[in-house]
């Protein structure tokens, strides 16, 4: 599978040089291709990954990849499915090990359309994002290398990045000039290497593990579960894998131990031994091995992400985790979506360069929470096992309790995370907060629910064009573009306002009209997501039954443009079951007279805002965009 660049290749210029093919890679160049950037992705492997590697995709991921159409293509493949944990101790009165609880992968007080780990080998996940690469033009370059790199705005400001590529062999070699490079190519990054960024090692103890895939005959009663086990004989954890296949962690060594050598290493049969004394009183026998390693890690952070914002990296090559937190391949796809939509925005005309300087302060503040809670986890639970009552307690609370003792609150901290849906990133010009320069008594009313620089409520809606019930979340697929939700109360109630902000909305100088795309005439009738401006798409969801609306009667002619995305709030939620529009109550936005919600690209709130008669909304909107947009203005009105 070996890929030469053809002697009739178009110019070397690209909008991005991406060096690895693993998740974060694979990821960032999904999202770039899809909006239409020129890409050259390498990688230094023949073929993708035969083998091994990570294998849990969490439920925040899974919205993701569902928002990008790959989510099915991947469920294909039949994955395990992980909806519990079980916990093995030593047994008190005896010898051996006993189940001392279990509870759920993702409980219950995490409202997550999909609440369970997903368990399936990484190159069957590559090759998902492979093939729809290639149906967006994008063909992985193989077994290439990058030998050398620089960076220079002075000399070229267009394309300052300079890459020197060569293949594997020898035999080949190119020099690409783009707008970006991105290193991707995992924890012993060249890139890193190259721009002399250390990693800080946030837990100094490092261990060594042992990692086998494989089939296995047990009579071990939970082989179909996650498990963490702990005995006399040692520790291990099971993970559920496709195809009947079960993977086993052992940990061989540990830097607390009195002859630490970080180059220990086992064979294959050896581990088995291992398994095989903490699986007491249980047997268990291997019928294959599909495939077995043995690597050091610690729990590292990359000091810096990139140096100039025109070189960046992600993924392993900026963090690495214990294979017990499973975060590795679901901390880089977000920080590859995160750094796609703000590559989009800048290199679209839509958003000043200064939102690239976001990334790193999101995306590692991200990292060091995982770890730090991690390590916070794994010592409460060393020091004392849970009382079922605690675990039961904790796996079931819908809402938050003042009185949760220590336990409750870290494992309702640490499901967050590792579930994804703990993902905060802090105030700045895209997440609004109180120093904001957008300031308005408009902005983040009273009751709102919603936390800027967090993920976005579920709801169920129904579709007013077609009567689908639909999640609301996911009617906008990934686009690159803000995500207006104008939750528009009783239709008796907001016409006003919704005239208003359409007429507001309609202005040449609006965050709206400004950004008008420039073959706006021609567009499509079919059009969905896009019709006026390639950066925002509108949704309205009305507080009434379906039945009740008329979209030509209820909203002015800018809203409904986007008939296909107009909702009836009629869904009964058990989170919020007195409400009589569940998704409005959700957001904490007014059942009766609404509210505005934007959602960054990535499907973070970036701002809430009351729905207003006049001009308050759309002037509070302003106020938010001016924060980072690029200012352009027409001299003709906007022909809405």
């Amino acid at each position: 599978m070996e890929d030469r660049p053809s002697s009739k290749s178009s110019s070397p210029y690209y909008d991005i040089v991406i060096i690895g093919a693993g998740p974060v890679g694979l990821m960032l160049s999904t999202c770039l291709s899809r909006l239409g950037y020129k890409i050259k992705h390498i990688d230094n492997r023949a073929e993708p990954t035969p083998t091994g590697r990570a294998d849990g995709i969490q439920p925040r991921s899974l919205d993701l990849l569902k928002n990008l159409g790959l989510k099915s293509a991947i469920m294909k493949n039949k994955p395990a499915r992980v909806y519990e944990v079980a916990f093995w101790d030593p047994a008190a009165a005896s010898k051996g090990i006993v189940r001392t609880g279990t509870w759920a992968s993702c409980p219950a007080f995490i409202d997550a359309r999909y609440p369970f780990t997903t368990l399936l080998h990484q190159g069957l996940i590559e090759r998902v994002f492979i093939s729809d690469l290639e149906e967006n033009g994008v063909k992985i370059q193989r077994p290439w290398t990058i030998t050398g790199f620089s960076s220079d705005e002075k000399a070229n400001p267009e394309y300052p990045v300079e890459v020197n590529l060569e293949h594997m062999d020898g035999t080949g070699r190119e020099t690409v000039r783009a707008k970006y490079l991105f290193g991707g190519e995992g924890a012993r990054s060249f890139v890193r290497e190259q721009l002399g960024i250390g990693i800080t090692h946030k837990d100094p103890i490092a261990h060594v593990w042992g990692v086998m895939d494989g089939v296995v005959k047990t009579d071990f009663p939970d082989i179909k579960m996650k498990c963490t086990i702990h005995s006399e004989n040692g520790s291990i954890m099971v993970i559920p894998r496709e195809n009947s296949m079960v993977r086993l962690y052992i940990q061989i060594a540990s830097s607390t131990d009195p002859d630490w050598n970080p180059r220990k290493t086992a064979t294959a049969e050896e581990v088995q031994a291992s398994a095989k004394k903490i699986f007491q009183p249980y047997s268990i026998e291997w019928e294959r091995v599909e495939w077995y390693s043995v690597y050091p890690i610690g729990q590292g952070i990359s000091d810096k992400y990139t140096l100039d914002h025109r070189v960046f990296l992600g993924g392993d090559a900026c963090h690495t985790h214990s294979p017990k937190a499973g975060q590795g391949m679901n901390t880089a796809f977000l920080d590859a979506q995160n750094l796609a939509w703000k590559i989009h925005a800048v290199e679209g005309g839509f958003a000043d360069r200064s939102i690239l300087r976001t990334y790193e302060p999101e995306r590692k503040e991200v990292a060091e929470n995982l770890l730090s809670f991690d390590n916070k986890y794994a010592k409460l639970f060393s020091e004392r096992l849970p009382a079922a009552t605690e675990v039961r307690a904790a796996s079931a609370q819908t809402n938050g309790n003042s009185d949760d003792n220590e336990f409750i609150k870290t494992f309702k901290e640490a499901c967050e995370f590792t579930s994804g849906y703990g993902v905060a990133y802090g105030p700045n010009a895209l997440n609004w907060s109180t120093s904001h320069s957008a300031q308005s008594q408009l902005i983040h009313p009273k009751g709102t629910k919603l936390r800027t620089g967090r993920i976005m409520a579920n709801a169920n809606v129904t579709r007013v064009v077609d009567a689908n019930i639909v999640h609301l979340e996911q009617e906008i697929p990934w686009n690159g573009s803000f995500r207006i939700f104008v939750f528009a109360g009783k239709p008796s109630l907001t016409s006003k306002a919704l005239k208003d902000l359409a007429v507001q909305l309609s202005g040449k100088n609006s965050f709206f009209g400004s950004y008008l795309r420039s073959d706006i005439d021609s567009v499509t009738h079919h059009e969905k997501y896009n019709p006026h401006s390639l950066f925002f798409t509108i949704c309205t969801i009305f507080a009434a039954a379906r039945n009740d609306i008329e979209i030509a009667r209820d909203l002015p002619c800018l809203l409904a443009r986007y008939r296909d995305l107009v909702y009836a709030d009629d869904r009964w939620d058990h989170r919020v079951p007195k409400a009589t529009a569940a998704a409005h109550a959700k957001m904490g936005v007014d059942e009766e007279r609404g509210g505005v919600v934007v959602v960054r690209p990535d499907g973070y709130v970036g701002i809430v805002t009351s729905l207003v008669e006049g001009t308050g909304t759309v002037d509070a909107l302003n106020e938010y965009f001016k924060a980072f947009c690029v200012k352009r203005t027409s001299d003709k009105m906007a022909h809405l």
